[in-house]
């Protein structure tokens, strides 16, 4: 789960289950009691219905940990993070980013770096589609050393500048709901 939205969904499918909910953030549901196996079946189905998969190994747990403080750090930023995301991640998660690097590259076949750059340029896309910010607040905003340096990032992605992209008057950019989660 990667956004509010997801988890208006999945509190639905649970209350279709009639499965009860201790607690539910992004990422993670914690059940009053155990979820028997015809039930693990029956979630199973519906989440994948939507979108969603049942994450029950430690590794893809922490894969999904992993994403969820970068799209929320990104998309829905509370607090200006003041470090790389490497220190970030090993900070939040206490494991050696080392170890994080290497398990979420083997598994998502692509690097965290990588994964960081997209969602920024999906979140510099969305802030450009909706007009409210010159290119330069919004390099300010993404916490890039300079405009000339998200436009290079961005053409590399995207094959076009953002001046480009907001020509096109239309939206260019990915929903959250349908990024790589």
């Amino acid at each position: 789960m990667v956004c509010p939205r997801c988890i208006d969904s999945v509190k639905n499918i649970f209350a279709e289950l009639n499965l009860d909910i201790s607690s539910i953030t992004l990422g993670e549901v914690v059940t009053p009691k155990e979820i028997t196996k015809y039930q693990k079946i029956e979630l199973h189905r519906e989440l994948l219905k939507r979108g969603f998969e049942l994450l029950e190994d430690n590794k893809s747990k922490l894969i999904d940990k992993i994403k969820t403080l970068i799209i929320n750090s990104i998309h829905y930023p509370k607090d200006t993070i003041n470090i790389n995301f490497s220190t970030y991640l090993s900070d939040k998660l206490h494991q050696d980013y080392g170890y994080l690097s290497r398990l979420f590259s083997s598994i998502e076949g692509i690097t965290i770096e990588k994964f960081v750059l997209s969602q920024k340029i999906e979140k510099a896309k969305e802030l450009l589609f909706y007009d409210e910010l010159t290119l330069s607040e919004i390099a300010f905003q993404m916490h890039y050393s300079s405009v000339a340096y998200l436009s290079s990032q961005f053409k590399k992605e995207t094959g076009m500048t953002p001046t480009q992209f907001k020509k096109q008057k239309k939206p260019g950019h990915n929903h959250l709901d349908n990024l790589q989660s």
